[in-house]
């Protein structure tokens, strides 16, 4: 969702860079990638490093290995990452150390939480980084008290909103309401799939409660991440789960089904950075079940609220919305649809 608007917007500048598009396999499931390929229209990755799953340790070094491969191979003139994730870590340190410059998309976030290997990974790439594209305001306050030079940031917008401005009327053609017997401004989605939320029975108890609590007000649509699902099963709680009737356990969905899932909630209930993002920029209702956000604007002046796992407090909060007093938001500024144009525009003056 981050690469696709990069790849739209370089293509403007075809007479004087040229780019290659890197999949390091990190996010391995086949089936999912080419969905998410096709949905973006990507073309094929130029390399696929296939590292798939591992401890973070042996996922970023399967990674750094795999990738100087490719850098010596092609000697670019810039490596681009984006996000937090270890294969943006891994591919920025390999990189300066081979003299190449990096830019990093999605700068300067910070939870405050180094349990968290994201916060990690941001701090690392932020601090090797020449070119640092800041999606929030936040961003801008964070590099400057890390001290980076102001020359190597810029303020350019989010590329997760060119993907959903960009894609929203195409995802409005989804069956997906249809398919899971949907009726609009009806259900909840839920994603989770962060440690603190799934790696613990007392924390998945809890969250299984709430949605036996809520189930009588809401379908609740759960695409469940493999780590979860296996968490379920070795706590013994997938039959619990699935007595909840409310409750609509699928596989995980491809990019067009999930936005236009997004885009018909009533509520969404997450652990995940960017789907606060897309829910502000939306306007649904969203409860981020975490202790922090990485993204505060969409606390700040979007339409979600940080709720630690309390079970009262959050069945209380999803009642209000479905009552509907709900939290009015407004899109943050620069979230237009044009920061992939922005980014491309800057690289092609300066490197």
């Amino acid at each position: 969702m981050k690469v696709a608007p990069l790849h739209k917007a370089l293509q403007a500048f075809t007479d004087s860079v040229r780019h290659v598009i890197i999949h390091t396999g990190q996010h391995y499931d086949a089936a999912m990638s080419k969905v998410f390929f096709e949905d973006l229209e990507l073309p094929q990755p130029d390399f696929y490093l296939g590292v798939g799953s591992g401890s973070h340790a042996q996922q970023t070094a399967r990674i750094m290995v795999e990738f100087e491969k490719v850098l010596e191979q092609r000697k670019p003139d810039l490596v681009v990452v984006v996000g937090d994730v270890n294969s943006t870590v891994a591919c920025a340190l390999v990189s300066v150390k081979m003299g190449i410059p990096v830019a990093h998309v999605e700068a300067g976030l910070r939870s405050f939480d180094r349990t968290m290997p994201e916060e990690i990974n941001r701090l690392m790439t932020d601090a090797i980084s020449e070119y640092l594209f800041v999606s929030e305001p936040s961003g801008l306050a964070h590099l400057r008290r890390e001290g980076v030079d102001g020359n190597k940031v810029f303020h350019v917008g989010n590329v997760m909103i060119d993907s959903l401005i960009h894609y929203r009327g195409k995802a409005k053609a989804s069956s997906i309401l249809k398919m899971l017997q949907l009726k609009e401004r009806a259900y909840t989605v839920v994603t989770l799939h962060r440690p603190s939320n799934v790696d613990e029975k007392g924390t998945l108890e809890k969250i299984l409660t709430i949605f036996e609590q809520i189930s009588g007000r809401t379908d609740i649509v759960f695409p469940i991440h493999p780590r979860t699902r296996k968490m379920l099963d070795q706590f013994g709680l997938s039959d619990r789960a699935r007595a909840i009737k409310a409750l609509k356990l699928t596989d995980p969905i491809g990019y067009l089904d999930f936005l236009c899932l997004l885009d018909h909630a009533q509520l969404v209930m997450t652990d995940s950075g960017g789907i606060q993002e897309e829910t502000t920029y939306l306007g649904i209702p969203c409860l981020t079940l975490r202790e922090n956000t990485e993204r505060p604007v969409t606390v700040e002046v979007g339409t979600n609220q940080l709720c630690r796992l309390e079970v009262e407090a959050i069945v209380k909060k999803c009642n209000e919305i479905f009552e509907g007093r709900v939290k009015r938001g407004r899109v943050p500024e620069l979230w237009d649809g044009k920061a992939a144009d922005r980014i491309a525009g800057i690289l092609h003056s300066r490197v």
